[in-house]
């Protein structure tokens, strides 16, 4: 296992950065590599990091996460407003619904199938936006609007809205039925989140500020505490449903308003450890795509991408119909919402893995999704951020 760590580290570095010299995202030479060295191609990778895949991958965004959180300021997001709620909620329903509409007729499946396929794909992908949001927080772009703001608060939360929806129509799919408790389970689980998220924040920045800890050993036990909320979702998900990962970003915001001078140093320690954690999770990312998969579905899944999007995009414009941001900056908004990749990568082999007849056309796609939408959205993020005020 220790070679494959090792393979993953050199060979993502090494084409990331050549992607880089070469003015494309570096994440881009990242999934490549891991389609390389994934089971995929020439399989390289040992069956166990494998299997931890998974955990690997959400160690990854809760560091990012955690940055997210470090640089969120509440009075920033209370001051985007209306527009950061929307978009929380209304791009991802109606990509699902544009979905649910087309799939049918491209792939003869079913309308559940579709709006399982629609919540599979619908997911944004905080791996790819929240480090380019950062970023432009750091240079000063869209400072003026909290654009970075608006876009990192509203991916966080589409995620789960996303996921919850997934999870109930896969139930349904093997006969279960719908309760009142699926019908709130996505706010309880946001609600739930962001407090024990508050909690974890507040208790941590008492103890920081009662005693003297070092940085590092400060970054050691937030990064603990996290994970064991992340394990503490998956014990209680059955009967007390709440979003670890949006908890873990509450937990830096928490931090950020108590101790905002530490928590500035707390993300420059963290910036570092992302540079590791970025290749091992873009790596996995492609390590998990077959590209074999694509056979079956060809121009179809294309065509779908691109209605499903252009409906996400309205969905973005909607949002930030009643915000004070002039065009270029709602077509910067737009753009950045639409590269997807790692929940694409963690669900998409669920309906397949459960027998569903469309599983197949439903990994294809959301195979597809991650190659077209990761690397064009993020070239699209870093061209388009120049338009807005600096």
């Amino acid at each position: 296992m220790l070679t494959s760590l090792g393979l993953i580290l050199i060979f993502g570095y090494i084409l990331g950065l050549l992607f880089e010299k070469l003015n494309l995202p570096s994440l881009l030479g990242m999934l490549i590599t891991g389609i390389i060295v994934g089971p995929f191609a020439l399989d390289l990778l040992d069956e166990n990091i494998l299997l931890i895949s998974a955990d690997l991958r959400k160690f990854a965004l809760i560091i990012i996460l955690l940055r997210a959180g470090l640089a969120l300021d509440l009075k920033d997001l209370k001051q985007v407003g209306r527009p950061a709620l929307l978009l929380c909620f209304v791009p991802a329903i109606l990509e699902i619904i544009a979905i649910v509409i087309i799939a049918p007729m491209l792939f003869n499946i079913s309308y559940l199938e579709a709006g399982i396929l629609g919540t599979v794909v619908a997911a944004v992908s905080p791996a790819v936006v929240v480090p380019r949001m950062l970023k432009m927080m750091k240079d000063g772009y869209g400072k003026d609007k909290k654009i970075p703001q608006l876009i990192m608060a509203g991916a966080s939360v589409d995620d789960i809205f996303v996921i919850i929806l997934f999870f109930t129509l896969m139930r349904i799919s093997q006969g279960g039925g719908v309760t009142t408790f699926d019908f709130i389970k996505a706010p309880l689980s946001i609600l739930l989140g962001a407090a024990f998220g508050v909690i974890t924040g507040y208790c941590l920045s008492y103890i920081f500020k009662r005693f003297h800890i070092r940085d590092s050993s400060k970054i050691i036990i937030i990064l603990s505490l996290s994970i064991l909320l992340v394990a503490l979702e998956f014990l209680t998900e059955s009967y007390l449903p709440f979003s670890a990962l949006l908890g873990v970003m509450f937990v830096g915001m928490t931090i950020l308003k108590q101790l905002p001078e530490l928590a500035t140093r707390l993300s420059s320690k963290l910036s570092k450890l992302w540079i590791a954690a970025e290749i091992i999770l873009f790596v996995l990312v492609g390590a998990a795509v077959d590209l074999s998969v694509l056979k079956i579905i060809s121009i179809s899944a294309v065509i779908l991408l691109a209605f499903s999007l252009l409906a996400r995009m309205i969905g973005v414009a909607l949002s930030v119909s009643t915000s004070n941001l002039n065009k270029k900056e709602r077509l910067f908004c737009m753009v950045a919402y639409t590269p997807k990749a790692t929940v694409q990568a963690a669900i998409g082999t669920i309906p397949l893995a459960y027998g569903l007849t469309s599983g197949n056309i439903i990994l294809s796609v959301a195979v597809l999704s991650i190659i077209i939408t990761a690397p064009i959205g993020a070239i699209l993020i870093d061209k388009l951020k120049k338009n807005l005020n600096h």
